[in-house]
C-alpha cells in the first residue's frame, strides 16, 4: 500500500522527471513530503507564472514535459499564462495543482475556484484525480498527451484527501511510440512539384524546430541545396553555415527577406504553425508561389495560409524520403541565392554603429560577438525581438529562444534559467525589456539561490516600447506608455547578484564578456535607442508596425 502522493511522485520518477518547479501550498503538503524522500528536486520559485515558464521551456528544449506545482485557487490561476504560453508554443508541460478534500467540505468554499474549467481551453488535457488507485495510469496518459504531436500542456488536480489516500497499485511502464509516416503518394506528388519549380524555397516553421528534427532537416538542406528561410520560432532548426540561409521572416511582408519569398515560384513550408505571426501572406498577389505544407498534422486553413498540397506525417521521415527522391535531380535557377548576399548585407547595415544609447543593430551584433555558437539567448517580448529575429545568426539549433505565439512578457528570465539548468556547460543570456523584466524580476533570487551562471541584459527605455512605437506610427499622441525604473545595479545587488550599467556603446560587449567570465548571476542594464524602428521598419521598408505585445 502507498499514499496517493507517493504514487504520484513514483509515477513522475518513472517518467524521468528530475525537477519540479513552483510554490506548494497547504493542499500539497503530502506531495511535498513525498518529494522530500524522492530523487526529484523541488525548485522553489517566487511566482507560479515563472515556474510554468520554466517547465514549458524544459519541454521546448528536451521534448520531455517539464513539471510545475502550485496550490489551489490563486496559485493555480497564476499558471494560466504559462499554460497559454505552452499551448500556443507547442511545449510539453505538466501542471500539478492542489485542491481541498473532495470527500468532505470542512472549509466550505474557501479558496475554491473551478480550476479544471479554467484550464480546459488552455491545455490539451485537464483532469481532477478522484482516487489514488488511478494515479499511475492518469500520469502515464498525461505524459503521452503532452508529448504527442502537437505537444502542449496538460493539467492534473490532486485533492488533499486523495493525496493522503492509500492504494495498492503498480506503475504503468512507458513504451516508444512510432509516429505515423506520410503516404508515399503524397511524397511523390510533393517531389514532382518541387522538381517542376524553377525557384523553390524552403520555409521552416515552429513545428520544424523540435529537438529530434535537427539532423534530418539539416541533412535535407545539405542534400537538396534548396535555399531556406525560417519563421521566428523556426530559427535555428538547421545547424551549421550552409550558405543557403536567406533570412528570418520577422515581419509579415515588405522586409528584405520577402524579396526572395516574392521571387519564389514554390515554397516548401516545413512545420508552419499558424499560431505564429504570419511569415508571408498568401493570396496577396495573384499568381504567387505555390505552397506545399509538410507537417505532423494537416495545415490550418487561414486567410493568409492555404497550401496547394500537403504531406502529413512524421516530419523527419518525410524530409528524408523527399531528399531521397530529389537528390541530384534539382536544377533550380541561381537567382534566389544571388539575392542572399544582398538581403543579409541589408540586414547587417549599421551593426557596428557607436552611437549611444545603443541601437538595436549594435545590440544584436555585440550579443552575437560574446555568445559562442552553442550559447543560448532567451528573449522576453518587446521591440528588440524583431531585431534579434532578423539580425541574429544562429548556427546551432535552439540557441535563440523567442516566443512568437502567445508573445507574452515576463518569460525571458525564467526561460533563461531553465536553459541554464538543462545546459549548464553553455553560456546563457536573457535579453529583456525593462517592462517585461520587471514582471518576473523577483526570480533573480531564485537564480542566485540555484547558483546559476547567468547574464541578464535589461534594455532600459522606461517605456512599453513596442506599443509606444505603434502608437506613434498610427499618429496617436504619446500617452500612457512610460514608467520609472529602479536603479538596476542596486536592485540586482539586493538579490545577491552583480549589477552593471553600460555607459557607452563600446562598453557593451566588454561588460557582457566580463560578466560571463566572472560567473554567477549578472544584470547588465543598457539604454537603448529605438529611433531605428521608424527609420528601418517604416521609412525604409514601407511596412506596418508589427502586431505583438509590448516590451
Amino acid at each position: 500500500m502507498a499514499k496517493g502522493s507517493d504514487l504520484l511522485v513514483a509515477a513522475l520518477e518513472n517518467e524521468g522527471v528530475d525537477r519540479i518547479f513552483g510554490i506548494p501550498g497547504e493542499e500539497n503538503l503530502d506531495v511535498v513530503e513525498s518529494l522530500r524522500s524522492s530523487k526529484i528536486e523541488l525548485v522553489l520559485t517566487r511566482h507560479e507564472q515563472a515556474a510554468a515558464f520554466m517547465a514549458a521551456t524544459h519541454g521546448r528544449l528536451t521534448g520531455r514535459p517539464g513539471v510545475c506545482i502550485s496550490t489551489l485557487g490563486p496559485g493555480a490561476l497564476n499558471f494560466t499564462t504559462g499554460a497559454a504560453y505552452a499551448h500556443l508554443g507547442a511545449m510539453p508541460m505538466l501542471m500539478l495543482t492542489g485542491q481541498k478534500p473532495i470527500m468532505s467540505a470542512r472549509q466550505a468554499r474557501f479558496q475554491i475556484v473551478d480550476v479544471i474549467a479554467a484550464m480546459r481551453p488552455l491545455t490539451k488535457m485537464t483532469r481532477q484525480i478522484v482516487s489514488a488507485a488511478s494515479i499511475p495510469t492518469i500520469v502515464r496518459d498525461a505524459f503521452r498527451v503532452a508529448t504527442e504531436e502537437r505537444p502542449g500542456p496538460v493539467h492534473l488536480e490532486l485533492p488533499e484527501d486523495i493525496a493522503a489516500e492509500e492504494a495498492d497499485v503498480a506503475l504503468v511502464p512507458s513504451h516508444p511510440i512510432d509516429r505515423p509516416v506520410a503516404n508515399p503518394a503524397a511524397i511523390e506528388r510533393a517531389a514532382a512539384m518541387i522538381l517542376q519549380a524553377r525557384r523553390p524555397l524552403i520555409m521552416i516553421g515552429a513545428a520544424g524546430n523540435r529537438p529530434r528534427l535537427v539532423e534530418p532537416l539539416s541533412d535535407f538542406v545539405r542534400r537538396t541545396r534548396i535555399p531556406f528561410f525560417n519563421t521566428q520560432m523556426g530559427k535555428g532548426a538547421v545547424t551549421g553555415g550552409s550558405n543557403l540561409y536567406v533570412g528570418t521572416a520577422a515581419l509579415s511582408e515588405r522586409d528584405y527577406v520577402h524579396e526572395a519569398i516574392d521571387s519564389a515560384d514554390l515554397i516548401l513550408s516545413i512545420g508552419h504553425d499558424t499560431v505564429e505571426k504570419p511569415p508571408f501572406l498568401m493570396g496577396r498577389v495573384a499568381g504567387g508561389p505555390r505552397v506545399i505544407h509538410v507537417g505532423y498534422v494537416s495545415a490550418s486553413v487561414e486567410q493568409v495560409f492555404h497550401p496547394d498540397a500537403e504531406v502529413v506525417g512524421d516530419i523527419g521521415a518525410t524530409v528524408t524520403a523527399l531528399a531521397d527522391r530529389l537528390g541530384g535531380r534539382l536544377d533550380p535557377e541561381p537567382s534566389l541565392l544571388e539575392m542572399r548576399q544582398h538581403i543579409l548585407a541589408r540586414i547587417n547595415d549599421r551593426a557596428e554603429e557607436d552611437r549611444f544609447p545603443v541601437t538595436p543593430q549594435r545590440l544584436v551584433h555585440d550579443v552575437r560577438a560574446v555568445m559562442p555558437e552553442d550559447g543560448i539567448v532567451c528573449l522576453d517580448n518587446g521591440m528588440y525581438k524583431i531585431w534579434f529575429a532578423r539580425n541574429y545568426r544562429t548556427h546551432v539549433a535552439n540557441t535563440l529562444l523567442l516566443d512568437n505565439a502567445l508573445a507574452t512578457m515576463g518569460a525571458g528570465l525564467p526561460s533563461a534559467m531553465m536553459a541554464k539548468l538543462v545546459h549548464p556547460e553553455r553560456r546563457v543570456m536573457a535579453v529583456c525589456g525593462d517592462g517585461g523584466f520587471m514582471m518576473n524580476s523577483q526570480e533573480l533570487e531564485t537564480a542566485v539561490r540555484l547558483g546559476l551562471d547567468l547574464v541578464v541584459l535589461v534594455l532600459d527605455d522606461r517605456a512599453y516600447g513596442m506599443i509606444r512605437w505603434k502608437q506613434a506610427v498610427d499618429r496617436f499622441p504619446d500617452y500612457g506608455m512610460t514608467f520609472g525604473n529602479p536603479d538596476f545595479v542596486t536592485y540586482a545587488e539586493s538579490y545577491g547578484a552583480k549589477g552593471h550599467r553600460v555607459a557607452s556603446a563600446d562598453a557593451l560587449a566588454p561588460t557582457l564578456e566580463a560578466a560571463f567570465a566572472a560567473g554567477g548571476v549578472h544584470l547588465v542594464a543598457v539604454p537603448v535607442d529605438y529611433s531605428e524602428n521608424t527609420r528601418v521598419l517604416v521609412d525604409e521598408l514601407g511596412g506596418h508596425a508589427p502586431q505583438v505585445e509590448p516590451g
